[in-house]
């Protein structure tokens, strides 16, 4: 992936002003190093060098084993640092529903963990520590499994979902691999939906990104009500896929897995008193789009809005991503009325009917759901004409809101 490739990564962190020493104390420790915490750090780097902070992740490399995706819509030009992320840029993507094919000319760009610990780990050098899992963290430190004992000002815990029973939540479940082909693919675009396929599970789409000529991730994608993960089931509906549309596959590169909250309903301010006062980032602060599980536009939002701050100290900062979050989620309401429409009111077989409509909308709506950035007309225009979910049942999703 470029220079640098593998180096940057210590197993002894370094604290500045201090010894070096695991149990010195930093201004932030930050407990994960997937997307949130990661770009946190990354920014600090660049932007506040006079703050002390440690990366601590539980696995070898950074990001682990995932890619993240948004639409060049979703970010403004105060964002553009993250370019070096980038892996592979589109200018346009496709959409197959069983009654609608499209193509949409908005670009979409993704991040492979590859890539994302290929540029973070040189830029943090032994500011990171991997290979350290975590047992037990409060809001000023944390203990790793061996025993060892970190101190800083404030933890920030991003390490992925976590319990989140103040919420109600559906699931997007998704199995993907990367492979090599035996012959060129033909994809010019991502296909971020295919739907054409069986609709098991509720919502299922194939998700497929051209990575090079020969290359492919192909994701078997599901919403559905429960968060169990038939990983064989899946990498069938993978294999199939690929059989179906001619690619013989020479050999699987990797694979990742994963499952991601969509959010129905809920008390955000209940869910961060049940934080017990740690600050939380990325998916386990309910930083993601409420309907697509997208959370790139919130890290770098955050990040941004972090560095930001005219004093980074424990109390701004708890604050800040407090405040946010909450924020965002009150603001948010639309997407998790929707989402009752699509797990609630639509039958399993029957929900991709609601994305194939959407589908038929103007293209910068389209964009503007993305970004998580609706006016008040496009939500109209999203609930006009004929609803593809029964109305009573849709009604009694208007009614449910405010409810766990």
């Amino acid at each position: 992936m470029g220079p640098g490739k593998g180096q940057g990564v210590a197993n002894e962190p370094h604290t500045p002003g201090g010894p070096g020493g695991l149990d010195s104390s930093v201004d932030l420790l930050l407990a994960g190093g997937g997307l949130a915490n990661g770009l946190i750090a990354y920014r600090l780097a660049q932007t506040r060098p006079e703050v002390s902070f440690r990366l601590v992740e539980a696995g070898a490399r950074l990001g682990g084993r995932h890619t993240w995706s948004f639409f060049s819509a979703d970010l403004g030009p105060d964002s553009d640092w993250i370019s070096p992320f980038v892996t592979r840029a589109w200018d346009r993507y496709d959409v197959r529903f069983p009654n609608r094919r499209r193509q949409v000319a908005c670009g979409y760009r993704s991040i492979s963990s590859e890539q994302f610990h290929d540029v973070l780990a040189p830029a943090l050098g032994d500011r990171v520590l991997t290979a350290a899992p975590i047992a037990a963290l409060d809001a000023r430190g944390l203990t790793l499994q061996d025993g060892r004992r970190l101190a800083g000002a404030m933890t920030l815990d991003g390490r992925g979902p976590g319990p989140m029973p103040q919420l109600a939540l559906g699931y997007q479940k998704f199995v993907g691999q990367t492979m090599r082909l035996s012959a060129d693919h033909g994809l010019h675009a991502p296909i971020i939906m295919d739907a054409t396929v069986d609709q098991k599970d509720g919502y299922r789409f194939l998700y497929v990104l051209p990575w090079d000529a020969r290359t492919l991730l192909i994701e078997d994608t599901r919403y559905t009500d429960g968060d169990a993960l038939d990983l064989d089931d899946m990498r069938r509906g993978i294999a199939d896929y690929a059989k179906a549309q001619g690619w013989a596959i020479d050999v699987v590169l990797a694979e990742e897995r994963g499952v991601l909250p969509v959010a129905l309903d809920g008390d955000i301010e209940a869910h961060w008193r049940g934080a017990g006062g740690v600050a939380l980032t990325g998916l386990r602060a309910a930083l993601f789009h409420p309907t697509t599980g997208y959370s790139l536009h919130d890290a770098v939002g955050l990040a941004n809005a972090l560095c930001a701050l005219p004093v980074i100290d424990a109390a701004s900062v708890e604050r800040l991503v407090r405040e946010r979050s909450i924020r965002l989620w009150r603001r948010r309401a639309f997407f998790r009325l929707l989402n009752r429409m699509l797990f609630r009111a639509a039958e399993p077989g029957q929900r991709y009917k609601v994305l194939e409509r959407f589908y038929g909308l103007p293209e910068p709506l389209i964009a503007r759901f993305y970004a998580a950035n609706l006016t008040a007309l496009d939500k109209v225009r999203i609930l006009s004409g004929k609803p593809p979910v029964p109305v009573g049942a849709a009604l009694r999703c208007v009614r449910e809101q405010g409810r766990a």
